[in-house]
């Protein structure tokens, strides 16, 4: 079969398409026949080796790729075989091999794809999805909310928007350049600017006529985190994810007293050790795109092109979730 391989750490061109065995369910384990991988920009990291904090970097050689969606073709011992042509999706953990034509799931990680859902829909949801809903469970979206979502054309971003829509909230998208802002304006958002713009402060503020954000959703970091942070309304909340400019958003304990702000992390630790676990979420978050509520934008790559995805992805020129297809 064909599969992506990496034999040491650096640049997206470390990543190989190349013949490789197929793959052999063992005990508790199913093989499935992958029609969709998802790539996260974690993904890069730890391609790059530099994923520090609790994810170690993986053993090389190996197969990236942490989210598959497709059809069970095989199962291990210990397993149902009614497995066996059912649509299925999984979150396999780290750099576990979803980069391929097939791939070794435990049996534990399975979902049953929802009718109607495509795989790659699914499998934007079974890690992207289930992120989201645990951020926003923390957020507590409210009617009232002026909600100011930084990269609101990403992966996450595009499901916030729709989330402060449904519940109510204005939603203000903050994306790189006219068409991601454009993307960003048509699924909903309230006010979209472009966040290259020197002026974009000034431009949301206008927009929003005397109201200030007062829920930062920050993924960024950064010198838009920061100014995002400064744009809040007094008891603003702070629900940080991420750094995806390369800093983290900046702040002190005398901004959070001059706000009356709550900041919060939700990534990393606290999600992990999340009560009742991570599979509630992609439970939630696999119905929630069934029933229409949350529809992922996915961006599509051919397997072969993981490379071209992966420095697609960290310049900033995609939209939506990054996806592997056959």
């Amino acid at each position: 079969m064909k599969a992506i391989r990496q034999y040491e750490f650096g640049a997206a061109d470390t990543l190989r398409f190349e013949d490789v065995p197929d793959p052999t369910p063992g005990e508790g384990q199913v093989v499935i026949d992958v029609a969709a991988a998802g790539v996260h920009l974690l993904d890069t990291s730890i391609r790059a080796g530099t994923t520090g904090g609790p994810f170690p970097s993986p053993e090389l050689p190996m197969t990236p790729g942490r989210e598959v969606a497709g059809v069970v073709s095989e199962v291990g011992a210990g397993v149902d075989g009614a497995w066996v042509g059912r649509p299925a999706v999984a979150h396999l953990g780290m750099a576990s091999g979803g980069y391929a034509a097939r791939a070794v799931a435990p049996v534990a990680a399975l979902h049953a794809v929802p009718d109607g859902l495509a795989p790659e829909s699914a499998v934007a949801m079974i890690g992207t999805g289930r992120t989201a809903l645990g951020i926003l469970d923390v957020a507590d979206l409210a009617a009232d909310d002026v909600v100011l979502v930084p990269a609101a054309a990403g992966g996450l971003g595009t499901l916030f928007v729709q989330a402060a829509r449904t519940a109510g909230a204005t939603a203000v998208g903050l994306a790189g350049g006219p068409e991601k802002v454009e993307k960003v304006r048509r699924l909903g958002a309230d006010v979209a600017v472009d966040y290259r713009d020197p002026g974009w402060r000034d431009q949301v503020l206008e927009a929003l006529a005397g109201r200030k954000p007062t829920l930062l959703l920050d993924g960024v970091g950064g010198a838009v985190g920061r100014t995002a942070l400064e744009m809040l309304d007094v008891g603003g909340r702070v629900v940080m994810f991420g750094w995806s400019s390369g800093a983290v958003t900046e702040f002190t304990s005398a901004d959070v007293v001059a706000g009356s702000l709550a900041v919060v992390w939700v990534t990393g630790p606290r999600m992990l050790r999340r009560y009742g676990g991570l599979r509630p979420l992609e439970t939630r978050a696999l119905a929630e795109a069934a029933a229409g509520r949350l529809v992922p934008v996915v961006h599509p790559f051919p397997l072969a092109d993981a490379a071209r995805a992966h420095t697609a992805l960290e310049e900033r020129a995609t939209s939506g979730k990054v996806v592997l297809v056959p």
